[in-house]
């Protein structure tokens, strides 16, 4: 099924993919509590878009979002996958609870040829709360999806009238609507009304064939006075990685570094990214536990990924069935 005339008028054909979340959730007017549906109420809107899209729509999952794991993220993409070969869609929207819809839409990205535009989208307030946003993120997400200019960007995350990339958005506040962010960079477009406006895209896609994603990584946040007692805990032989949220510009306490050379050593990759919501990490300090010794020492710095999207990225890469490039070069 792909896109067709009514009365003139070209119709195109959407993927909805429902995974759950606040977004098919509703609040208890009684007691405050919020808590999944027994059906999607957005199912219930479908009507609203008879005359733009034409909707397929699929109930894929229906969790809450600390539930989705990366064995649900490939399944997901498998879907996706199936619709692209099978030229199902002309767009994609996939609904999402937003704890962990940055690493669902990294991961879609990471593991997606995006031939058609592929959308996530999710809500800070249920469905019947006041100022309820799921709704209206869904009408702005399939705007997008139907975007001719909506091509070719990779996956997009759309919220609050932004349109973002997987590869940098982030959660950056507990409630607030205007949650979604992307540091540093910003957003790449926006939607005003039904209009869909572009002004920037990424200058490089990444693209990764993996059929399994069973790696063990592991993610530390640094803090002040930090020795190796948690990076001594990780150093296991089912260990396959480790991510580093680090202080500043890329730096450790130097009571760690004992415990990192040991991992170094055991072959367990280490990937530093900085704990710092803005700029990215660099080799730049020559001190015990600065950047510039980590680099030497073999840890490897990702450019502008925060600690849970460089983890998604190591745990994709080394999903691969081999390693065309060294590991640092894909960071």
């Amino acid at each position: 099924m792909i896109s067709f005339f009514i009365g003139g008028i070209i119709v195109k054909t959407i993927l909805v993919l429902h995974t759950g979340g606040t977004i098919s959730m509703s609040e208890d007017q009684t007691t405050g509590k919020v808590s999944p549906n027994s059906e999607n109420p957005l199912n219930k809107r479908g009507h609203l878009f008879d005359n733009v899209a034409n909707m397929i729509v699929e109930d894929f999952f229906h969790l809450p979002s600390p539930h989705m794991t990366p064995d649900k993220m490939l399944l997901l993409k498998n879907r996706i996958q199936q619709a692209i070969v099978a030229n199902e869609a002309d767009g994609i929207v996939i609904t999402h609870g937003t704890d962990t819809l940055e690493e669902t839409a990294y991961f879609l990205d990471l593991t997606l040829k995006t031939t058609i535009p592929i959308v996530v989208t999710g809500a800070m307030r249920s469905i019947n709360e006041v100022g309820s946003d799921g709704l209206y993120n869904f009408q702005s997400a399939i705007w997008v999806a139907l975007s001719q200019e909506a091509k070719e960007k990779g996956v997009l995350v759309v919220m609050n009238d932004e349109i973002h990339t997987a590869r940098y958005v982030t959660k950056t506040h507990t409630s607030n609507v205007a949650t979604f962010q992307t540091p540093t960079f910003g957003p790449i477009g926006l939607i005003s009304k039904n209009k869909v406006l572009f002004f920037q895209k990424l200058i490089e896609e990444e693209v990764y064939s993996i059929e399994t994603v069973n790696k063990t990584i592991f993610l530390l946040k640094v803090y002040a006075g930090m020795d190796g007692t948690l990076f001594d805990a990780i150093n296991q032989p089912t260990t396959d990685g480790l991510v580093i949220e680090a202080l500043g510009a890329g730096n450790l306490p130097p009571a760690t570094l004992s415990a990192l050379n040991r991992l170094i050593a055991n072959h367990i990759p280490v990937v530093l990214v900085s704990r710092s919501f803005n700029g990215i990490a660099q080799d730049v300090y020559d001190y015990k536990g600065g950047g510039k010794q980590l680099k030497e020492a073999g840890v490897i710095f990702a450019t502008g990924l925060s600690g849970p999207k460089a983890r998604i990225k190591l745990q994709v890469v080394l999903s691969q069935d081999t390693l065309p490039r060294s590991l640092e070069e894909y960071f």
